[in-house]
């Protein structure tokens, strides 16, 4: 549309002070002829945009104009002030550049527009930190995101291990993007918790509005929930070896995580199996998940837990075993 190039190009001229025609028909992806027309329309609206042709000539700024921004769309500004300063930029030492550079797009906003600013601050947050580079499918993000901005609850099903189903109506408050992957931080009962998307089998939005918690903060209980989770969440690895028929059911039975493991995983043996290690909360859970996987899956480490599943499944032979005979 017309309106967002002209509003474009008068920005384009605010940030860098002068172009060539050239320049920005390359920059806006249109003709010469089509700059000099709306350098004309700027003009006949009151913007002190002139030209200078010739060698070092061009096209200007009256010097010192700025102008609010108020051709930003609402959902243009959600998507700008979404982002926050990832760790990399810091390290390159540009940072701050961006974060004062945000700030002053902050300031230009209109008061109209501020409050608009203030909410996409509140639910959504980037954690750029990432183990894996990995993308996880997630259907129904477009339904959570529309939950969260319009502070309506929501009807969701999600899987959160390997074969439960969880059923429950939602108070959707942020999305956190960690990586690749995509967080619903949401209160049930009273009680908040961040939730992986793609373990969401299914999303509905009820008519339902909530009201949030005047002090919540996104950034502040996604650190909090990062710290809570690697304290409280103990690790149980366990070194397996995977025959080829079940490495292909893993992301369906495990979640689309265990695609980076298996990507990294060495060669396979000569008949395809690969070993990796899956970790789990404890024995015990290690133990009944694996049982499932018959003999599709052999634990090579903890020597603990090969004996155990070794013992399950001679008692399990001796019952089925007792169970002919006695036909």
């Amino acid at each position: 549309m017309r309106a967002d190039r002209l509003i474009s190009l008068l920005l384009l001229l605010q940030t860098r002070g002068s172009f060539s025609a050239r320049q920005l028909a390359e920059e806006l992806e249109v003709s010469e002829r089509t700059i000099y027309r709306d350098i004309q329309a700027l003009s006949q609206a009151g913007i002190p945009v002139y030209t200078i042709r010739g060698p070092g000539g061009g096209v200007f700024l009256v010097e010192n104009y700025r102008t609010s921004l108020t051709g930003l769309t609402a959902e243009q500004i959600q998507a700008l002030f979404m982002v926050n300063i990832p760790q990399p930029l810091i390290q390159l030492g540009t940072g701050e550049a961006l974060k004062t550079a945000l700030i002053k797009l902050t300031a230009s906003l209109p008061a109209t527009r501020a409050k608009e600013e203030e909410l996409a601050r509140q639910r959504f947050y980037l954690d750029w930190e990432s183990e894996s580079s990995e993308v996880y499918p997630v259907p129904y993000l477009e339904v959570i995101r529309q939950a969260v901005w319009q502070g309506q609850k929501l009807h969701i099903k999600y899987k959160p291990h390997f074969w439960a189903e969880v059923d429950q109506v939602v108070e959707p408050l942020g999305l956190v993007a960690k990586g690749n992957a995509w967080y619903l931080v949401c209160s049930h009962d009273n009680h908040l918790r961040a939730l992986r998307i793609d373990s969401v089998i299914e999303a509905c939005i009820l008519e339902d509005h909530f009201s949030r918690p005047p002090d919540f903060n996104l950034a502040e209980f996604w650190r909090i929930w990062l710290a809570r989770t690697a304290a409280e969440h103990p690790v149980y690895p366990v070194r397996v070896r995977i025959s080829p028929a079940l490495v292909k059911e893993l992301p369906r039975l495990m979640g689309n995580s265990i695609r980076h493991t298996i990507e990294n995983a060495g060669s396979p043996n000569e008949k395809g199996w690969i070993t990796i290690v899956l970790n789990f909360d404890t024995l015990e859970t290690a133990r009944s998940r694996l049982l499932a996987f018959g003999s599709a899956v052999e634990v090579l480490e903890p020597e603990a837990l090969r004996i155990s599943i070794a013992d399950y499944a001679r008692q399990i032979i001796s019952v089925y075993s007792n169970h002919s005979q006695s036909q």
